[in-house]
């Protein structure tokens, strides 16, 4: 049998049980719009936090982070680690508690523009359909970035054209979200955990031996200036974006440094976590609240070994395959080099399955969080207030084939880099969302009004951050999640306090919340 045969196999067997997941759960997910989009509030501790973890991290934890590592060394890669490592921590201890009883105490809100729109006790449902129009945007360009690992995984490995496997990987996810909603996509995403960290672990194992241990492993990389230092770069010699190499050996610049501004940027990554819609809909989904500190622990121990293990692979990668990856797009696919070159062809395959796992655990969540924005928070929240669940249902299906096919529109360029997809919309959400969420919950002087200048002022910032001011270069070149997670938070505070405080009812509940959930402001 072709090797190519037996990786095809491996990774069919895979994608029938993840079908078998959304046929098994399709039933309770369709009794409601409530079990379709928030699974009815029953998750386990282990499912919540092992599948919010995977739909969180998608095929960027496989290909985005190892390919950063190997094409510059652990620099980037690392503090951008740590900083995610952090930010998840933090998040689930002081968020996750209060987000679940406050959700339920607003109106038993299923959706985070639903929760926010409640919060403020919203007659015209402004900050509903500010909120939900962002996670449309940015949840897009998100199932963009799982679209393009799809195509890349599938182009790489059966030597097929990118755009027509990118194609065939959208119209899977798609058929599977569709059928199974909140519960299957948070089953499956526990068994993606699973599957990725395993995968991760394989590889980082076999190709460490393949090295000649650890030690070789690090000897090589050391002799690449910049390349093993936290404060240092490596700078591969490019020509119109390729890097050369002489004798198989790959060329290098001096190391260029990597001060004080980079780290902070990097680090900065962990303050998304206070925004993304897939996380957060976890905190509110789990069955009981005091569960939440065992998810806590699984939460963190799966990040911090995921995290270290695919900053490793890169190095490995480079190591064994010095010059077989020549651009930083190809440096993505690092994991599938190593994965098809040190495996049996079966065993590979299973592995391999690790990539679309991780993409189906995060495009299933982007599609459904979007779709249920504009269904559940837009159609029946401003147009359609009647409107009954099969109707709510049906809208969010016609959303998800129209976001999909933008999503695909958008990863059509097979040179995209996933890293940067990424960063760009987990900034959006950090920015738009993060701020909010905690004044939310935390500070009881929150005005409506500061709500939406926050959202709109953080979500405005990344934009012109990212487009106007980091290519400036310098000073100015810091990931525009931190200067509009900043800026943001002042518009709340600001604005909050030159308009009226909130009403004796919302300040009322804000306590109630509070009595049970420490300690606010």
């Amino acid at each position: 049998m072709g090797d190519t045969l037996q990786i095809l196999i491996a990774m069919v067997v895979y994608m029938a049980a993840v079908i078998i997941i959304g046929v098994t759960f399709a039933r309770k997910a369709n009794a409601s719009s409530d079990a379709y989009f928030l699974g009815g509030r029953s998750l386990g501790p282990w499912v919540t936090a092992m599948s919010a973890e995977a739909s969180d991290m998608s095929g960027w934890l496989l290909m985005g982070l190892p390919g950063v590592a190997y094409w510059c060394g652990i620099a980037d890669a690392a503090w951008t680690a740590i900083g995610l490592a952090v930010g998840t921590y933090i998040n689930w201890l002081i968020v996750s508690k209060r987000l679940r009883r406050y959700s339920e105490k607003a109106g038993n809100a299923i959706t985070l523009p639903e929760y926010f729109s409640n919060r403020f006790h919203e007659k015209r449902k402004v900050i509903m359909t500010i909120s939900a129009v962002f996670i449309l945007i940015f949840f897009t360009v998100y199932a963009a970035s799982c679209l393009v690992t799809c195509g890349k995984l599938f182009s790489t490995l059966f030597d097929l054209p990118y755009v027509p496997m990118m194609i065939v990987g959208a119209v899977f996810v798609l058929i599977y979200t569709i059928i199974g909603g909140f519960l299957a996509e948070s089953a499956s995403d526990f068994m993606q955990a699973i599957v990725m960290i395993i995968a991760l672990s394989v590889i980082v194992i076999v190709g460490t031996y393949s090295a000649g241990g650890l030690g070789a492993v690090l000897d090589n990389v050391r002799s690449i200036p910049g390349f093993l230092e936290f404060f240092g770069m490596a700078t591969p010699q490019t020509v119109d974006g390729v890097q050369q190499a002489v004798n198989g050996q790959p060329l290098f610049g001096e190391a260029a440094a990597y001060g004080i501004l980079p780290v902070v940027s990097a680090l900065a990554w962990g303050l998304g976590y206070f925004g993304v819609p897939q996380v957060l809909l976890r905190f509110m989904a789990i069955r009981h609240e005091d569960e939440l500190k065992r998810s806590r622990r699984i939460a963190t121990v799966w990040v911090v070994i995921s995290l270290t293990i695919a900053v490793f692979i890169g190095l490995i990668g480079r190591t064994l395959f010095p010059t077989a990856l020549t651009t930083s797009a190809d440096a993505e696919n690092v994991f599938i080099l190593l994965s098809t070159n040190l495996l049996p062809p079966l065993i590979a395959g299973f592995v391999m399955a690790g990539i679309l796992a991780a993409t189906i655990s995060s495009s299933d969540s982007y599609l459904l969080i979007a779709a249920s924005a504009f269904a559940k928070n837009i159609y029946q929240g401003l147009f359609r207030k009647k409107a009954s669940d099969r109707e709510v249902l049906n809208i969010s299906r016609i959303t998800l084939l129209l976001i999909a096919v933008v999503a695909m529109i958008i990863a059509m360029d097979e040179n995209s880099v996933i890293f940067t997809i990424v960063s760009f919309a987990w900034a959006g959400f950090g920015a738009t969302f993060g701020p909010l969420m905690l004044f939310s919950l935390f500070w009881k002087r929150t005005t409506r009004a500061g709500a939406i200048a926050g959202m709109i002022g953080g979500a405005g910032m990344v934009f012109v951050w990212n487009l106007l001011v980091r290519p400036l270069g310098g000073m100015w070149d810091i990931y525009e999640l931190l200067p509009a997670f900043i800026f943001s938070s002042i518009c709340i505070v600001v604005v909050s306090l030159l308009t009226p405080e909130p009403s004796e009812q919302i300040q009322r509940e804000f306590e109630e919340v509070q009595k049970d959930g420490g300690a606010a402001v």
